[in-house]
């Protein structure tokens, strides 16, 4: 009788381990609390293990579990949630933002009262070697003492209004950079109202993708112009020029060298880091082919190769020497950089896409480290031909600007990767625009007929803007356009004849003051032109534009020009621009609900619930 009860025991054990170790499909969507809106971009996985899923634009999730273990929901800004499998295959999960309570800093600068993890700006403005400022935003955190917040950005000040008479030109570079837009969303989604240096109302209007018309001819990009009024200022109007880049196709892209210089010092040691970079470097991974190579470097304390340069076909050792990687030590950035340089040099392809994707938190403590260092070694480095891609990645010692000086001198581009599925867009949805470049040094000068132009604005551009004659200069540096990528940009305008508080100066003492030829140009608003090379080349070509003056409706315009215009007046509410005129909320969400378009990825859905946090911050 006794061996039978054993073996019986032994059999519900063998039984009820079947049980267990069955897996079964789970689905269901994942809301926010507050409002029961769904929530993209939620990590979902078994806990003790690595997260395997996300939400999609939907909210929605689907994986397979064992009844015994628990599901762990987490995403920034909101209190994580856990739930018990079970027998269930369809769990449903809302999503509460984290509560954030306020706190007495002691002793820290003039006895200020701050709330942990907002940012408070630091009243020691740093002056770097281009005449720029960037300021450090802290916040103490109670439950560690003196770890303070040392996130840093460059100040930023509203272009202001200029009379054509005497600045008939604005020049600037074009920007395909988005970190601003992925970097305030992490802020909105904690909860927090982000810093006003980061900022930056061009980079949020080319987050997005417009609908212009591809290319004809040599040109590898088409410019589009549209006008009509102003939302935030009925009086005023606004000029949308935008620029398609020609989409190649992915085959058809040429053989790419690149290294993944990768920083791995212990600031990296953070879930939205280290191991954030290695789920984001090994989508890049899948999207390469036979014929790219990619070598890996890494840094801390000191730089070193852990992987030569390997074709794009053997995956699995890309992807092996990325999940070893692991966080510790200091930052030694500079070593680093010169390190993939070499590395780049050593394996160029000639008319090929030589490369370096540079991933940090920008913290670098060691050697060659200050903005002016960065700028004036990667200024040295591309000389070589080797184009820079930043990936910015953290929070809490983010470092914006050195990073958006490092993609800017190093004729490249700039994205915040604050979740899987930005690292998704940037280096899937937009792999071509994002490492492939069809012209560089792009400038565009725009000049106003003064005979309808009372003033002008440009929105945006502040760290961009270039001197007029550097519009004619090829050895000037300016921004890069990637395959199938669009930039846009606005200008306000104040016709003639309408009322508008602008500068003004004193009359010229020793030159004449032009006069309006009236008449002779009619109904011509402004001259667009533009200026690139070739990737490969050293002498500009010059594309020209006339922008005729137009009373289009505001609401018979394109989704393009109210899109774009709904983003702007967006980010003019968060700097508190003082150009913001008759800005509100709930003007930008009608605007943009308007405009929304196609929206395949669903980013634009996405910014109308950044628009009602904003809104919802702006009432404390």
């Amino acid at each position: 009788m006794k061996k039978v009860r054993i073996i019986l025991i032994m059999l519900l054990a063998i039984a009820i381990s079947h049980g267990y170790s069955h897996e079964s499909l789970v689905t269901g969507k994942v809301t926010t609390k507050y409002d029961g809106k769904p929530l993209p971009g939620v990590l979902v996985g078994i806990k003790g293990f690595v997260p395997s899923v996300v939400t999609d634009r939907k909210g929605d999730y689907s994986i397979n579990v064992q009844a015994h273990q628990i599901l762990v929901f987490t995403i920034a800004g909101f209190e994580t949630v856990e739930v018990k499998v079970g027998a269930q295959s369809v769990i449903d999960v809302k999503m509460e933002v984290v509560k954030i309570e306020q706190e007495t800093a002691n002793e820290i600068t003039m006895d200020m009262t701050i709330m942990p993890g907002l940012p408070v700006r630091d009243s020691r403005a740093k002056k770097s070697a281009t005449g720029s400022y960037t300021q450090s935003y802290y916040a103490p955190n109670p439950a560690e003492g003196q770890n303070w917040n040392t996130e840093a950005y460059a100040t930023i000040h509203d272009n202001i209004f200029h009379n054509p008479l005497n600045n008939p030109l604005s020049t600037f570079s074009i920007d395909v950079d988005a970190a601003s837009y992925s970097n305030i969303r992490r802020f909105l989604n904690n909860g927090q109202h982000p810093p006003k240096d980061a900022v930056r109302v061009e980079e949020m209007i080319n987050y997005f993708n417009y609908d212009y018309k591809q290319p004809e001819g040599d040109d590898p990009f088409s410019v589009n112009t549209e006008v009509s009024q102003a939302p935030w200022h009925p009086t005023h109007k606004l000029v949308h020029i935008g620029i398609q880049g020609k989409q190649i196709a992915t085959d058809n892209l040429p053989a790419s060298n690149l290294v993944f210089l990768l920083d791995v010092s212990g600031s990296m040691n953070a879930p939205n880091k280290l191991p954030l970079l290695k789920s984001a470097f090994n989508l890049l991974t899948d999207q390469l082919r036979e014929q790219d190579r990619v070598s890996i470097v890494v840094y801390a304390g000191a730089a070193g190769v852990v992987l030569p340069s390997t074709s794009g076909a053997d995956k699995a050792a890309i992807m092996n020497a990325l999940n070893q990687l692991q966080a510790g030590g200091s930052t030694a950035g500079g070593q680093g950089i010169k390190l993939a340089y070499k590395i780049a040099r050593e394996n160029f392809v000639e008319g090929g896409n030589n490369r370096i994707v540079l991933a940090t938190d920008g913290d670098f403590n060691i050697g060659a480290s200050s903005d002016a260092e960065m700028e004036r070694l990667i200024e040295k480095e591309r000389e070589s031909g080797v184009f820079l891609t930043v990936l910015g990645f953290g929070m809490g010692n983010y470092k914006d600007s050195k990073m958006e000086i490092l993609a800017d001198k190093g004729n490249g581009n700039y994205a915040y990767i604050d979740n899987i599925l930005e690292a998704k867009k940037v280096l899937v949805n937009e792999f071509g625009g994002t490492m492939f470049t069809i012209a560089k040094d792009v400038k565009i000068q725009v000049e106003f007929n003064p005979e309808i132009v009372q003033s002008y604005r440009l929105i945006g551009y502040v760290n961009r803007k270039l001197n007029d004659e550097d519009f004619n200069d090829d050895k000037k540096d300016a921004g890069e356009l990637g395959s199938g990528h669009t930039v846009t940009a606005l200008y306000e305008i104040v016709p003639v004849g309408v009322d508008a508080e602008t500068g003004s100066i004193d009359p010229l003492k020793y030159q004449k003051q032009p006069k309006v030829q009236k008449g002779k140009y009619g109904n011509e608003m402004l001259t667009v032109k533009l200026r690139y090379k070739k990737p490969d080349g050293h002498t500009s070509k010059l594309i020209s534009k006339v922008v005729q003056d137009a009373s289009t409706r505001l609401d018979k315009t394109s989704d393009n020009f109210r899109w774009s215009a709904a983003v702007a007046e967006f980010g003019m509410l968060l700097r508190d621009s003082e150009f913001k005129g008759e800005s509100t909320y709930l003007q930008v969400i009608e605007l943009a609900k308007g405009a929304q378009g196609k929206d395949e990825h669903g980013y634009r859905a996405e910014f109308l619930r950044l628009v009602q946090s904003g809104g919802l911050l702006a009432k404390r």
